[in-house]
C-alpha cells in the first residue's frame, strides 16, 4: 500500500519540488599573495596587448609609407611619359595656314554725283506735269534714285529703255564698291549683274551701256580696301590679330568681277594682262582665313576668270599666273592651301593646279633644279634616316609633287618621271619606321604609303 507521504507520479517530474542537493564543500579563501599575482598577470596582459597594437599600427604606417612612395614614383614616371608625349605631339602639330592679305583701309571716295540730274528719265519726269504733285527737285534726285534702286524699279526702267547712261552707270558702280549701306551696295550689284548678263543670255534683249569700268577701277577699289599687291607685305595668320580684313564691299567686288569676266567674249572690257592679274588676286584671297565664308563665291569667280581667256591667251598666260602665285606664298601650309583652292574638273583648272605646284617646287629648291627630272632626283637623294631630316618640308614636297604629277596631262608620256616618283615614295614608306617618333615622320610615311598603292593599282 502506497505511503500517504510519498509524492505522486507526476510530482516526481517537477524539478521544483525536488530538493536541491546541498554541497558540503566550502569555498577556498584567496590569500593576499594570490591576489597580487592575479593583478600583475592582468597588468602584463594589458601591456602585451598595447604593445601588439602599437606594433600593428607601426606596421600599417610603414606599409602606408611604402604605398605613398610607390605612388609618388609612379606619378613621376607618368609625368615623364606625359612630357615626352606632349613634346612629340607639339612637334607633330602643324601651324595653321593663312595670310592677312588686307591691311590698313584707305578713305573711300565721295559718293556725290551732281550729274545724276542729267539722266534723261529723271529730266523727263521733272518736266512732266505729274512732278507738280510730287515736287521733285534736282537736289532730291539722288535720294529719289536710291529708292528706285533699292526696290528694283531702276532696273525695270533701264530694261524698258534698253540703255544705261554714263551717269547712272558710274553712280551705281561707286555705290556697289564703296557704299557702307548693305542694301544700297547689294542693290547696285544686282543692277550691274542684271545688265551685264543681258549681254550673254540667249534670247535676252542686250542693254546698251554707255560706260564700262576698266581694270584700273577694280584695282583701285582693292587698294582702298587695303589689299597687299606686294607679296612681302602679307602677314601670317599667327601675327594677324591687328588686321581688320577687307570691308563688306569685297563681296560685291567678287560678284561683279565674276560676271564682268563672262562678258569678255562679247565685249572687250578687259585685256589679257588684266585677267592674269585678276586670277592672281582671286587665288590670293583664298589665303585669308577671314574670307573662308566666301569660298564658293571665290571659286565661281576664279572659274569665270580662267574661262574668259581664249585658247591662245591661255597658253601664254597660265605659266605667268603660276610663277606669280609661287613667288607670293611661303613654303609652308599656305602653299598647300593655294594648290588645294585651285579646284575644278575642267582641263584648264587642272592644268593650272599642276603648274602652280611645279613652280612652288622649283622655288623650294632654287637654282639646284633645272627641269622635272632634277626635282625628283633631289627628292630621291634625301636621306630620311638622318636625324636632321626635316619631315615637315618632306610632307610639303610629297603633297606638291602629287598634285604636280596627278594633274599633268603629259605624265603618261613620261615613264621615267613615273618610275622616279615611285622610287621616292618607296623610300619614304619603307625607310621610315612605323615607330619613328620624329615630328611629322608618320605623316610622310602614311602619305607615301597611300600614294604608292595608287601607283601600284594604276
Amino acid at each position: 500500500m502506497m505511503d500517504v507521504d510519498e509524492p505522486l507520479d507526476f510530482e516526481l517530474e517537477d524539478s521544483l519540488l525536488i530538493n536541491p542537493v546541498v554541497s558540503n564543500k566550502r569555498k577556498k579563501l584567496m590569500g593576499l599573495d594570490e591576489l597580487l599575482t592575479e593583478h600583475y598577470k592582468e597588468q602584463s596582459k594589458l601591456i602585451e596587448n598595447e604593445a601588439k597594437k602599437q606594433a600593428k599600427a607601426q606596421k600599417s604606417y610603414d606599409s602606408d609609407e611604402d604605398k605613398n612612395c610607390k605612388e609618388a614614383m609612379l606619378a613621376s614616371l607618368l609625368d615623364d611619359c606625359q612630357k615626352q608625349v606632349k613634346a612629340i605631339s607639339s612637334g607633330e602639330e602643324m601651324s595653321e595656314w593663312g595670310l592677312c592679305v588686307f591691311g590698313q583701309q584707305k578713305a573711300t571716295p565721295p559718293l556725290s554725283f551732281p550729274d545724276l540730274g542729267s539722266w534723261s528719265v529723271s529730266q523727263s519726269f521733272m518736266n512732266n506735269e505729274l512732278n507738280s504733285l510730287v515736287g521733285l527737285t534736282s537736289e532730291q534726285v539722288c535720294s529719289f534714285l536710291e529708292g528706285l534702286l533699292k526696290n528694283g524699279w531702276l532696273l525695270r526702267l533701264i530694261l524698258k529703255c534698253g540703255r544705261v547712261e554714263k551717269a547712272i552707270a558710274m553712280w551705281t558702280f561707286s555705290l556697289m564698291l564703296y557704299s557702307s549701306k548693305e542694301e544700297l551696295r547689294s542693290s547696285a550689284c544686282e543692277f550691274w549683274c542684271a545688265i551685264l548678263s543681258s549681254k550673254i543670255q540667249i534670247g535676252a534683249r542686250p542693254i546698251e551701256i554707255d560706260w564700262y569700268p576698266h581694270n584700273s577701277e577694280l584695282k583701285r577699289a582693292l587698294q582702298i580696301y587695303g589689299f597687299f599687291f606686294n607679296s612681302s607685305s602679307s602677314i601670317s595668320a599667327e601675327n594677324s590679330s591687328g588686321c581688320k580684313g577687307p570691308p563688306q564691299n569685297i563681296i560685291t567686288w567678287i560678284k561683279f568681277t565674276a560676271v564682268y569676266c563672262q562678258i569678255r567674249c562679247k565685249q572687250s572690257v578687259l585685256l589679257t594682262s588684266d585677267c592674269q592679274e585678276l586670277a592672281e588676286v582671286i587665288i590670293c584671297l583664298f589665303l585669308d582665313r577671314q574670307l573662308q565664308g566666301l569660298s564658293v563665291l571665290m571659286r565661281e569667280c576664279m572659274q569665270s576668270v580662267i574661262s574668259s581667256f581664249t585658247e591662245e591667251e591661255w597658253i601664254n598666260s597660265y605659266s605667268r599666273i603660276a610663277k606669280s602665285i609661287a613667288s607670293r606664298v611661303p613654303v609652308d601650309l599656305n602653299c598647300l592651301r593655294v594648290v588645294q583652292c585651285i579646284s575644278g574638273v575642267d582641263p584648264r583648272t587642272k592644268h593650272l593646279k599642276s603648274v602652280v605646284a611645279f613652280e612652288i617646287l622649283v622655288n623650294c629648291f632654287g637654282d639646284k633644279v633645272a627641269n622635272e627630272e632634277g626635282i625628283l632626283t633631289l627628292l630621291i637623294s634625301i636621306n630620311v634616316k638622318e636625324k636632321a631630316c626635316d619631315f615637315f618640308k618632306m610632307y610639303i614636297y610629297v603633297v606638291l609633287t602629287e598634285n604636280w604629277l596627278r594633274y599633268d596631262e603629259m605624265l603618261c608620256e613620261k615613264p621615267v618621271i613615273r618610275e622616279m616618283w615611285g622610287l621616292f615614295l618607296r623610300n619614304c614608306s619603307c625607310q621610315i619606321s612605323s615607330t619613328d617618333l620624329r615630328p611629322h615622320a608618320s605623316k610622310v610615311r602614311n602619305k607615301a604609303a597611300y600614294l604608292l598603292q595608287g601607283i601600284g593599282n594604276s
